[in-house]
């Protein structure tokens, strides 16, 4: 009886091939109707904190690109981030990612799972390789996110030996992203007219970035604070005025007083002058 070894399944073979212009990227609809306003509000943030630079790439929906034994491969995350990216050409709009050509390698992706299956967590190793495989095996993602609105579970993995291990929230229920050096963590509430579970970072201190929208009502309710506290200030002068003007017809008065004095003083002066003429002619 001969026995056959088990087969060994090759390792994929994965290189980093511009996109072709004429290729077709896929036009699938968005599974999570909340996924843009949660992808919007994480970028916002980011953005009103100043946290976003030039030369970094923070995109949703958009295809990233590996071409694996020779066929292109593209998945579109819901929220993603480079921390640094080739400059594209004056008017030359990017239409898709591929990491160690077009710049980095992709930091941070985030997957919004959806009511229906959407593959987020799928390890489904032949095509159409499962999100979580391409992710972990063939782009190599560091940090890979999933977050179920409806249920508010959020799940961070990092990249360890290859594989990708659950991380544990701290005891505010945040996790920390290293890439970022950032907290993220679920936050319910209202933006933009919408109420849901949002996602939202903090830092390292606990203190919560707000989205630009909550900066401009802060700024607005400190003009007011400042605009009261000058016409307080305004009023106070007001009255110190009219203090100084009272004080000053005191004094105008007591100057009249003197002036009336002193020409009383100068009379009787004149009066005994004049009676020791009257008598020096007699």
């Amino acid at each position: 009886m001969v026995l056959e070894a088990p087969s060994i399944k090759a390792k994929p073979t994965v290189t980093w091939e511009p996109l072709p212009a004429n290729f077709v990227l896929p036009d699938d609809p968005v599974e999570n109707i909340q996924q843009p306003s949660l992808a919007a509000g994480l970028t916002d943030a980011l953005g009103a904190a100043g946290c976003i630079q030039p030369e970094m790439l923070i995109a949703s929906n958009l295809g990233l690109v590996a071409t694996v034994n020779k066929k292109i491969v593209v998945k579109a995350p819901d929220w993603f981030y480079v921390p640094q990216v080739h400059p594209l050409a004056e008017g030359v709009i990017r239409r898709s990612y591929t990491p160690h050509t077009d710049g980095a390698n992709v930091a941070i992706v985030m997957e919004f799972l959806s009511e229906a299956e959407g593959g987020e967590l799928s390890v489904r190793a032949t095509p159409p390789y499962g999100k979580l495989h391409f992710y972990e095996q063939i782009l190599q993602v560091p940090t890979y996110v999933t977050y179920d609105p409806y249920e508010g579970i959020l799940e961070v993995r990092y990249l360890q030996d290859g594989r990708y291990v659950l991380h544990s929230a701290n005891e505010q229920g945040r996790v920390w992203i290293p890439q970022l050096e950032l907290y993220l963590g679920i936050w319910s509430g209202e933006r933009l007219g919408q109420t849901m579970n949002w996602l939202r970072w903090w830092d390292n201190l606990g203190n919560l970035l707000l989205w630009s929208s909550e900066q401009a009502e802060q700024e607005g309710k400190g003009l007011t604070r400042k605009a009261k506290g000058l016409t307080r200030k305004a009023k106070g002068l007001s009255k110190k005025g009219k203090g100084l003007t009272r004080k000053g017809k005191g004094q105008s008065k007591k100057g009249k007083g003197l002036t009336r004095k002193a020409k009383g003083h100068n009379d009787w002066r004149l009066s005994c002058a004049n009676w020791e003429l009257i008598q020096i002619e007699r």
